[in-house]
Formats: C-alpha cells, sequence, structure tokens
C-alpha cells in the first residue's frame, strides 16, 4: 500500500484467508483499523470461509470508512454477502456499526487462561471443521465411542449438529470397571440427540486377552498394560464398525490429554479427525454449558461427575494429572504463550507442578507425532501449529 497510495485509489479490497483462533477476532479488526488510520481511504476486508481438514476459516468480513468507522461486519461460519455504499469523500450515509479498537483487544489476548473466551465461536468453528471434513472427503456418517464422560458427550452433540442426529452412531463400550450410571448417562445422552446407538461390553474380549496373556504377564500386579488393553479393546471394535459401514471415526481426547499423554496410542486415540483435540478440558465443561443453553442436552450428571478414563475401579483423572484448572492454565502458558518454567512458576505456579507438566508435555510428542488431524481453535495447536523433534534432549 505504501506504493499503491501513490496512485490516489479510491478504496483497498483486500482478499483475504485469516483462520480463526478464538483470541483472533479483535487483533483482525484492530490491523485492518490501523491501515484505514494510515492510508485514509475506505477499506473492503473479504475473509474466506470454509474449513480445510486442520484450518478454519471464519468469514466475518469486515467494511471501514475512510475515517475507520466499523460499517458492516460479515457473518461467521457462513457465506455471506454485503451490499455498501460509499460518497464520494469515502464515507458511508448510515449508522456506524462499531468502533474497532486500534490496539489489539488485550481481553482476547489474555495472558492468563480464560476457559470462556468466545466459546460460542468454538463451538460453531469445531461444527463447520466437522461438516466440512465430511463433505470434502465424500463421507456423510461418523461414528464415536459414548463414555458417559463430557469429551465424548460434547464431541457426539456437535458432531449430531454438524452432521444430522441421524448420521452419527454412537458405541457404548462398558468394561467391568464402568460405572451403571456412566453406561445411563451416555444412553440419555443419545436419547435427547436421537442419535442411533448401540451397547457392547467389553469384559469378554479383556478376560480372553489376559487368559492368553496370563503365561507371559504371569502374576504381575495390574498396571498401564491392563488399561491399555481395554483401551485398545474399544478402538478396535470401533474401527470394525467404521470399515464395515464406511463411517468416520471422530476422535474425542481433549487438548490437556492430548498435551501429557493421558490417552492409548491405537485406542482412545484412534480416529479420522480429533474434534476436541485443540480444546483445553476446561473449555469442553464451557461447551457443554453452552450446548444445553437452551435447555438440557447433555446430561447434568456427565457435566457434575468427576473425570474418569474407568480403566480400573474408582479411577480418577486426578490421580495422575493436576487438577484441570491448574493443569490448563499451566499449559496455555506453555503452549500458546510459549512461556519457560521460570516464567511460568513466576505467575504463582508451584514449581514441582510446573515442572511434572511440562515433562509430560515434552517426553509424549511421540504419541501426538501418531495422531490424527486436529481441529484448530486456538493460536497455538498441535499438529501442523506446532512442530518439535520427538527426541528434544534441550527440553529435558
Amino acid at each position: 500500500m505504501d506504493k499503491l497510495i501513490q496512485q490516489a485509489p479510491d478504496l483497498m479490497i483486500n482478499l483475504s484467508a485469516s483462520p480463526f483462533d478464538y483470541t483472533h477476532i479483535e487483533d483482525r479488526k484492530a490491523i485492518i483499523k490501523a491501515n484505514v488510520l494510515k492510508y485514509k481511504i475506505p477499506l473492503l476486508y473479504c475473509n474466506a470461509v470454509g474449513s480445510q481438514t486442520e484450518i478454519v476459516f471464519d468469514g466475518g468480513s469486515l467494511i471501514f470508512d475512510k475515517d475507520s468507522h466499523l460499517i458492516k461486519e460479515g457473518k461467521y461460519f457462513e457465506e455471506d454477502s454485503i451490499l455498501v455504499e460509499f460518497d464520494e469523500e469515502g464515507l458511508v450515509q448510515s449508522e456506524i456499526l462499531a468502533e474497532a479498537s486500534t490496539l489489539p483487544n488485550s481481553e482476547l489476548n489474555p495472558s492468563h487462561y480464560d476457559a470462556t473466551l468466545n466459546i460460542d465461536k468454538i463451538h460453531d468453528a469445531l461444527v463447520m471443521g466437522i461438516r466440512d471434513y465430511f463433505s470434502k472427503m465424500g463421507f456423510t456418517k461418523a461414528i464415536l465411542g459414548s463414555s458417559g464422560g463430557i469429551d465424548s458427550a460434547v464431541t457426539l452433540a456437535i458432531a449430531c449438529k454438524a452432521l444430522g442426529k441421524e448420521n452419527v452412531r454412537a458405541i457404548l463400550l462398558p468394561s467391568q470397571f464402568s460405572t451403571s450410571h456412566s453406561v445411563s448417562d451416555a444412553e440419555q445422552l443419545s436419547q435427547n440427540l436421537q442419535n442411533p446407538y448401540d451397547t457392547i461390553p467389553i469384559k469378554n474380549i479383556f478376560d480372553a486377552f489376559m487368559n492368553e496373556l496370563k503365561p507371559v504377564f504371569e502374576d504381575l500386579p495390574f498396571n498401564v498394560a491392563e488399561e491399555n488393553i481395554q483401551a485398545r479393546t474399544r478402538g478396535n471394535l470401533l474401527m470394525a464398525i467404521a470399515n464395515k459401514f464406511n463411517l468416520i471415526l471422530l476422535n474425542t481426547t481433549n487438548k490437556s490429554e492430548c498435551a501429557t499423554g493421558y490417552g492409548t496410542l491405537y485406542g482412545d486415540m484412534a480416529g479420522g479427525i480429533a474434534v476436541l483435540g485443540d480444546v483445553y478440558k476446561m473449555q469442553v465443561y464451557e461447551l457443554a454449558k453452552y450446548i444445553n443453553r437452551n435447555g438440557e442436552i447433555i446430561p447434568q450428571n456427565i457435566i457434575n461427575k468427576a473425570p474418569s478414563a474407568e480403566l480400573r475401579p474408582n479411577q480418577k483423572d486426578s490421580d495422575s494429572l493436576p487438577d484441570y484448572r491448574i493443569l490448563d492454565a499451566i499449559l496455555y502458558q506453555y503452549i500458546e504463550r510459549r512461556q519457560g518454567p521460570k516464567e511460568i512458576i513466576a505467575l504463582g505456579f508451584e514449581k514441582s507442578i510446573v515442572e511434572r507438566t511440562m515433562k509430560l508435555v515434552n517426553v509424549n510428542e511421540y504419541k501426538r507425532n501418531q495422531f490424527c488431524p486436529i481441529i484448530r481453535v486456538s493460536p497455538k495447536a498441535f499438529g501442523v501449529g506446532r512442530r518439535v523433534p520427538i527426541v528434544a534432549k534441550y527440553l529435558s
């Protein structure tokens, strides 16, 4: 524009493909306004809309007059047309829509983690991410494992919104360690959503594995090996049904789990695309509240219960992970804001928890390297957005 302005143009037209993230909307407006203030001519900013695997383009096209007033704003996550007439002075004779800040909005670029931030936009981005992935790949139907937990519940609700309730098949896979209310909660969820579901208990399959492995395992105590057999049994069953009926398996792992390696390769980390892989656990809860904003869809018991993988008696996520409120805040500082341990500890987090969390992130890169594509909604997503070596001695 420094060169083009010498030719005295009447206005600027910016054809853009600006990816969505939940901190980016106000920044985008501020950057555009800064250009209008600099060149003093109207600016028409036309942003792409639609999803390409991981990346979501959110639309939200903008029109500024020459005095840097935001005149009109296009719809987000859907195609839109805007008609505007400028006078010879580059002004619009209509009510100004809003004032846009000249600087990035600190509320939308928080130095501290806020799980509620733009949760409606995150929801819509995930819906578009699923819908476009399926339509552009030529698939129409999805499958997922429904555990009665918050992650699978939110994934199921979003998938039904994206693909239609009749096109999302939920499979309940209870083991001998599953609580009765987990099964009933998962059933109630599918009844609320009116999507098809099946129940396949895995106890007999797990017992068969244990019988065959007994000569090798001998009398060694129950540990993560037996837990992972359950997760991989579920993954095998889900993939078998997906193959038989030409379905795509939706992965339900959230970003907190993905960051810390709290998942089983070839088990609950299987899938064609990860719906919540860029959504921290506390954001998942906020998505559940948003989904329920007009009435209960996700049963309240799913939202209230303590998170658990239910792979052994009375198991809770808190047995092996810090409280999610603390964990997510540390992960946000490390991943999104790229802060080191000294900076994070200086914010008031306990040194031992920070060091343990960062070690979990660093040593589990090999799992993320084998993970499916993740729909990006944050400034720094795993996968294409964050490339680090698997063997990273410098991080230890």
